[in-house]
């Protein structure tokens, strides 16, 4: 019987097969002699995002043998064929390679279920830690949950709170992102602003940790649709720039500039005009 019948069953072997890249992943980072080659777009590639990919998408065809798997290190698919697909899994091996290579831990295992453009089910996995962030958006279950070690615990989307967490990324937009931050600081109030790496800038807001993450630099959909998929199960959003919630399996692969925010999406329009 396939796995597709019980969505819960397969986040949790979705969970084991995170988990399983992850240590693949945290070896090679432990080991330190890391070497680094350039794909075609000028992004690094190394042997962990590579032995990720593998380990993943061979473990998908074995839970789901029905279900086409789309990883940022696949072979080029025809979009024809991609746009037709009702059901589909995405896949970010290693995110955050340049994390990974600068060695500040900040870097993660992204797995997504994609069901008719948007995000149901999400595992993002951070193998310096062992700690998963998971999330499942169906009729008869939805939630989000953060694990670490044998504890698993329920996580939920908050209200704006005071001052304002502010969750950025280290490299990107950064001019744009200081503009936002002081339309935020005239309307309301302190803002407290965290930089880091990887999809665990949507997992904060997931968490209650932070408020709000602005993305005005480019990503792909396999950046973000696991930790797009825990923010929607834990009460949150992820807003482009029409202020309507993301979409995935676009002909084009890349993400518009958007806003990740908590369980009060609506208090932050008045910055729909800075995306």
């Amino acid at each position: 019987m396939s796995l597709l019948r019980d969505r819960m069953a397969l986040l949790e072997a979705v969970v084991t097969l995170a988990g399983q890249a992850g240590e693949a992943i945290r070896t090679i980072y432990e080991r330190g002699d890391i070497s680094v080659t350039r794909k075609a777009d000028d992004s690094p590639l190394t042997e962990a995002d590579m032995a990720a990919h593998h380990l993943i998408d061979a473990g998908l065809k074995a839970l789901t043998p029905e279900v086409p798997v789309l990883s940022e290190e696949s072979a080029a698919v025809d979009i024809a064929e991609r746009l037709s697909w009702p059901l589909f899994w995405l896949v970010d091996p290693l995110d955050g390679t340049q994390e990974f290579i600068r060695r500040n831990g900040e870097f993660t295992v992204n797995i997504a279920l994609i069901e008719d453009g948007v995000p149901v089910m999400g595992v993002v996995q951070v193998p310096v830690t062992g700690e998963v962030f998971l999330g499942l958006n169906t009729d008869k279950v939805t939630g989000a949950w953060h694990q670490s070690g044998h504890v698993r615990d329920a996580i939920r989307a908050r209200s704006p709170a005071s001052p304002v967490t502010l969750v950025a990324s280290r490299r990107h937009g950064a001019g744009a992102v200081a503009a936002l931050e002081d339309a935020i600081e005239a309307r309301m109030g302190p803002v407290a602003r965290t930089s880091m790496g990887s999809s665990l800038k949507l997992c904060r807001i997931a968490q209650g940790r932070a408020d709000i993450y602005p993305r005005l630099a480019p990503t792909a959909e396999w950046d973000t649709a696991a930790a797009h998929a825990i923010v929607k199960a834990a009460g949150g959003e992820v807003l482009g720039p029409d202020f309507l919630p993301l979409r995935y399996q676009k002909e084009d692969l890349l993400n518009p500039h958007f806003l990740v925010t908590g369980s009060e999406p609506e208090r932050w329009r008045f910055l729909k005009p800075l995306l």
